[in-house]
């Protein structure tokens, strides 16, 4: 009952603090979807020997972002139960009540359209099929059933979460090419390490709802040899694109001394006494990616533009 009094009371009080703007926006976790868009942006970019058109650029971005903020909102709506109880995410939009689910609904109804319309129109169908295979994945296979049914569940449903440079290929190119995947995997690979270390920091949140999170189902040191493993396993996948003359050695060294430095925080993480380990860990996996996709798009304009051989 005290939950109940508290959200209440939280609700009542923001609901007049707050424009109901500010609210929808949340829905659509704008700062995943900023990432999702840098991803995006870097496969377009590496897709093309050039600088892709600047209206190309914005209709995909423009989609991408409108069909993953769709998604986004019916994670949302399937989560407001257990978000109340969390103190990470009680103050969601929904959880409160400043958003009923009906107006989620619609919020989500009327993104997603108008994202799969924006890129089937002015992008091509094939991106925007792709778009929509994401939101399935995400907003119903792995919020309503894998999130809660496996402790598996940030692996398998990583793949959805991995799909943006492959939008940004596919935009370019109309077509799902090799290379395009491999940046899939290399986000694929990277997500169990980023998320499980942040689970680590979460747990007890994590078991007071009964998500089966591997920290929760398999214990905190099980969980620790994971992302270590994981780390090495990110180091080799992010090495094969310079083995395959994808990109040059601006990025080879690049790969491999961010892959060391991850591989250093998974190697602390396996000392519970390292109570700082996990948060920073979670904290260097943001960089490490941002960095990694960086790396990538200086080595191709480089080698594009006839600075490199």
């Amino acid at each position: 009952m005290g939950t109940i009094i508290n959200t209440e009371e939280i609700a009542a009080s923001q609901a007049n603090s707050r424009p109901a703007w500010s609210d929808y926006l949340e829905l659509c976790k704008p700062r995943v979807v900023a990432l999702m868009l840098i991803c995006a942006a870097v496969g377009m970019a590496l897709a093309s020997s050039s600088i892709p058109s600047p209206e190309l650029i914005m209709a995909t971005l423009v989609g991408v972002a409108l069909v993953a903020g769709s998604a986004a909102v019916v994670n949302h709506i399937a989560d407001a139960r257990i978000d109340a109880l969390m103190a990470r995410t009680q103050n969601r939009p929904i959880a409160t009540g400043r958003v009923s689910s009906r107006g989620a609904i619609s919020l989500s109804f009327i993104t997603g359209a108008l994202g799969f319309a924006t890129l089937w129109l002015a992008v091509n169908p094939l991106t925007a099929w792709l778009n929509f295979a994401s939101w399935v994945g995400y907003g119903f296979v792995y919020t309503y059933f894998l999130k809660r049914a496996t402790s598996q569940n940030i692996v398998i449903g990583g793949l959805f979460g991995a799909a943006p440079p492959l939008f940004g290929w596919t935009a370019v190119t109309n077509s799902i090419d090799p290379e395009g995947l491999l940046l899939v995997l290399i986000i694929f690979v990277w997500t169990p390490p980023h998320f499980w270390s942040l689970a680590l920091e979460r747990k007890e949140e994590y078991a007071l709802v009964n998500v089966p999170m591997l920290p929760v189902t398999h214990g905190e040191s099980f969980t620790r040899l994971q992302i270590l493993l994981y780390t090495f396993l990110l180091l080799a996948v992010s090495l094969v694109p310079f083995l395959i003359g994808m990109f040059g050695y601006l990025y080879f060294f690049s790969a491999l001394l961010l892959g060391l430095v991850f591989l250093f925080w998974g190697i602390r993480l396996m000392k519970p006494s390292n109570t700082d380990a996990p948060m920073a860990t979670f904290k260097f996996s943001i960089l490490y990616l941002a960095l990694l996709f960086g790396a990538m798009l200086v080595d191709h304009y480089l080698y594009s533009f006839g600075f490199t051989n």
